[in-house]
């Protein structure tokens, strides 16, 4: 019986493991590799792994670190940051990885989705859209760790992924990243309502309560969350934690 998954989404900055507010300020938490390590004895539904260097940077993906990292993950494991061309996602796949997230490269030029599919399968093409409140009650969206604003509508452009045949959407709140103070409903709304696409919201989980209300409202649906898996209590001491046995009993039964 298909169920709904809880990920958690590492940040990669200076080849460490780091957190955000609001996309502003990566505080280093520690080694990815070893947060990894930790996650596989959680048995985590799947990890997300996002270096937030290489697109700002313009640079490849960091090859060898994808490389260790897929070496020592024992759950399906997702990629982003770098990437622009189906060569590039190739390389990414043999090294281990069963999923490619884009960002910018996606919204950029939609085309290179296609040319990605066809490489590694359209089920292993994630795009990760990044939004953020307007004045007027919309979103806008943006790429560049949220420096570069895109003149791009969102229910348009996730339509328009999804007709390009995407296997997955994550939609990534910048105004929620690292409060930890619960999802934008009203985003996952909007956004649910327009594709039927597997979706995989990040931004805002604080609680176990916060995942379970999100899974609660949508049933199969990806929460992803950050701060909430690497932080514990109310001083934010950082420790890698996941679902316990009683966490997944409260949400999904």
């Amino acid at each position: 019986m298909l169920r709904s998954r809880v990920i958690p989404c590492l940040l990669i900055h200076n080849k460490g493991l780091v957190k955000t507010i609001k996309f502003q300020e990566p505080k280093y938490v520690g080694d990815p590799i070893n947060a990894v390590k930790i996650l596989n004895e959680k048995e985590v539904d799947e990890l997300v792994v996002l270096d937030i260097d290489a697109t700002v940077n313009n640079v490849e993906p960091d090859y060898e670190l994808i490389a260790h990292l897929a070496a020592e993950c024992r759950m399906p494991f997702c990629y982003g940051g770098g990437v622009k061309t189906a060569g590039q996602a190739k390389k990414i796949i043999q090294l281990g990885v069963e999923k490619i997230a884009l960002s910018s490269a996606a919204i950029d030029n939609p085309e290179v989705l296609e040319q990605i599919g066809q490489a590694i399968g359209c089920q292993s093409v994630v795009v990760v859209v990044d939004v953020k409140k307007s004045l007027f009650g919309g979103y806008d969206i943006y790429t560049h760790n949220g420096k570069r604003k895109v003149k791009k509508e969102l229910v348009n452009l996730v339509q328009e992924f999804e007709t390009l045949g995407i296997g997955e959407l994550v939609i990534n709140s910048i105004d929620n990243d690292g409060v930890m103070k619960g999802y934008d409903l009203k985003l996952a709304d909007r956004v649910r309502e327009s594709v039927s696409l597997p979706i995989t919201f990040l931004g805002g989980a604080g609680s176990i309560e916060d995942i379970a209300g999100l899974v609660d409202r949508f049933k199969l649906i990806g929460a992803a969350a950050g701060s909430l898996f690497v932080f514990k209590g109310k001083y934010r001491a950082v420790l890698i934690n996941y679902l316990s046995k009683e966490d997944k009993e409260r949400i999904f039964y």
